[in-house]
């Protein structure tokens, strides 16, 4: 009877799976290019049904001297993906997950995650955007463009 009971359960998971991926399957990606005809092979973002994912993004100023910190380029970066957001008539409020990758700023020696916190909480978790999207946050050796100490990424769904 156990054993019934099991390859039935087997047989509703496998079903289940099979659909959702056909379902995904389903569902014709849009890709948004990256502004100012930018070489690179990448998009901005693809939608996928009412899921955008956005590519990782730096502040966009970086590089201006004097060098910018993790809090201020974590601004940069969400004042940028705000825009993003906000091109595809969405907000930071329809963002449901983001990845964070931090370098370590040559100022301190290490990751900043107090300064990327600092940057962050003026953005998330608000009186004016409650919003508190699930996040993961990773310190990484270094960010492909050099003299970036932060990259975000997120993923957002329309209502």
């Amino acid at each position: 009877m156990r054993s019934i009971r099991t390859a039935v359960v087997r047989v509703l998971v496998l079903a289940a799976l099979t659909t959702s991926a056909i379902g995904a399957v389903a569902q014709s990606p849009t890709r948004i290019p990256l502004p100012n005809n930018s070489p690179f092979p990448i998009s901005q973002g693809v939608w996928v049904g009412n899921t955008l994912y956005l590519s990782g993004t730096l502040d966009p100023d970086f590089s201006k001297s004097p060098a910018k910190d993790t809090k201020a380029q974590t601004v940069g970066a969400l004042q940028s993906i705000q825009k993003a957001l906000a091109a595809q008539k969405l907000t930071l409020g329809d963002v449901v997950m983001m990845h964070v990758y931090l370098a370590a700023d040559p100022a301190i020696g290490k990751m900043d995650f107090a300064g990327f916190m600092g940057g962050y909480t003026q953005f998330f978790g608000t009186k004016e955007q409650p919003n508190k999207p699930a996040r993961s946050a990773m310190q990484v050796a270094a960010l492909a463009a050099p003299g970036a100490l932060v990259e975000i990424e997120v993923i957002a769904v329309k209502p």
